[in-house]
């Protein structure tokens, strides 16, 4: 049966804050397999994650910086001179296997494939050259090429559903970092499989709405600079949709003001919408965009409100439990940090409402910069501003 428990602390020492959240964390589970750690910039990372693993001898490790702060049952955690959150997972059912990676040559893909197959022989899981898929994988890397990681692991697994989030910091300036007990680096990626007989359930959404304003992607540049749609410049083209003027939308100022109304795309089937958010308005009225883009696709404009953003981060935790079909032993929820951002001073509303949602379940909530999830047929995708809620049994 699984076993979870969490446990936070904001002590300026990140030692001392390692310490105290690991003995936290680990009371009540006797047999630990993982641990999920997510801390704040601030923190000398090396000496957090030691102080941990001291805690947590033999245990592996794995997370990365989270944008302002985690929630737990405890609340929204957070301090100016660092905290950090952690979910420590173990019961006799379950078996993990964890890696992690810089990227290496520049390649991304291979970088996943080989991180992949460490973490299947790290579990004892592809001995004499044949694979055992795990049951479900967990993710992280920093923004910018999540989807080509995801192609890569895939080559070593096949489709297995993933959760997980891209590493943050707090001033969108590049300081994020991922890590394990093994490995800190702001460019890389790490894993963590799972093989269990409990079933895992994941939600992953944007909470919006769609609005009439479609258009198609005409030009991109690079994978992620969406330049036109239906041959105009894309920034003069949301305006359009918006009723703002394009001047409005330079720089940082398109990132805030597409919060509440960001860009969508659909899957093949027209099931799930993921977020496309727009990071940063260029001087050629093209678009940085936080994933990957396909000229000739559909792009619709969404719409939303902060209290809106504040409801589905908690209804969306009521899904997670529904879809799973029983009670969940954990809860892993990934919040986008630019919903966070939106929500500003008003995140405690968020942290009660998750609370009020899972009850006795343990949980926490990371913000990332990136989310990543799965839909019902096993299709993994990435996105921005959404939830990736994972319900594990």
């Amino acid at each position: 049966m699984l076993k979870a428990q969490t446990g936070a602390s904001t002590n300026a020492d990140p030692a001392q804050a390692g310490r105290e959240a690991a003995a936290k964390a680990k009371t009540g589970v006797s047999d630990p397999k993982l641990a999920f750690v997510y801390s704040g910039v601030q923190y000398d990372q090396g000496k957090l994650l030691a102080a941990i693993g001291a805690e947590l001898p033999g245990v592996p490790l794995i997370g990365n910086t989270s944008f302002t702060g985690v929630i737990t049952p405890e609340g929204f955690i957070s301090g100016e001179q660092g905290f950090v959150g952690l979910m420590l997972l173990g019961g006799p059912g379950l078996t993990v296997g964890r890696a992690g990676s810089a990227k290496i040559g520049g390649d991304a893909r291979a970088t996943g494939r080989k991180v992949a197959l460490e973490a299947l022989a790290a579990a004892g899981k592809s001995a004499g050259g044949r694979v055992e898929p795990p049951s479900y994988f967990y993710m992280v890397a920093p923004p910018g090429e999540e989807e080509f990681y995801l192609k890569g692991i895939a080559e070593a697994i096949g489709r297995v559903p993933v959760f997980g989030g891209s590493a943050a910091d707090n001033e969108i300036a590049g300081k994020w970092l991922l890590f394990t007990d093994q490995l800190v680096t702001a460019d890389g990626v790490a894993v963590a499989f799972f093989w269990t007989d409990g079933p895992m359930a994941n939600v992953f959404t944007g909470a919006y709405e769609e609005t009439g304003n479609v258009g198609i992607i005409t030009k991109i540049r690079g994978n992620r600079t969406l330049v036109e749609i239906d041959g105009q410049p894309a920034v003069e083209r949301y305006a359009g949709w918006t009723g703002k003027k394009a001047s409005e939308l330079k720089g940082f100022d398109l990132l805030v003001a597409t919060i509440t109304a960001p860009l969508g795309v659909k899957d093949r089937l027209g099931e799930l919408v993921a977020i496309r958010h727009p990071m940063n308005g260029n001087d050629d009225l093209s678009m940085e965009i936080g994933a990957n883009l396909a000229v000739n696709t559909a792009v619709i404009q969404m719409a939303g409100s902060v209290d809106r953003l504040i409801a589905s981060a908690g209804s969306t935790v009521g899904e997670a439990k529904r879809k799973l079909g029983g009670t969940p032993a954990a809860l892993h929820l990934i919040h986008c940090g630019g919903r966070r951002a939106g929500i500003g001073e008003r995140i405690g509303e968020v942290a009660a409402a998750i609370k009020a949602e899972a009850g006795p379940i343990p949980f926490i909530v990371e913000f990332t910069f990136g989310e990543y999830g799965s839909f019902d047929d096993g299709n993994n995708t990435t996105g921005g501003l959404m939830l990736s809620y994972t319900a594990l049994s």
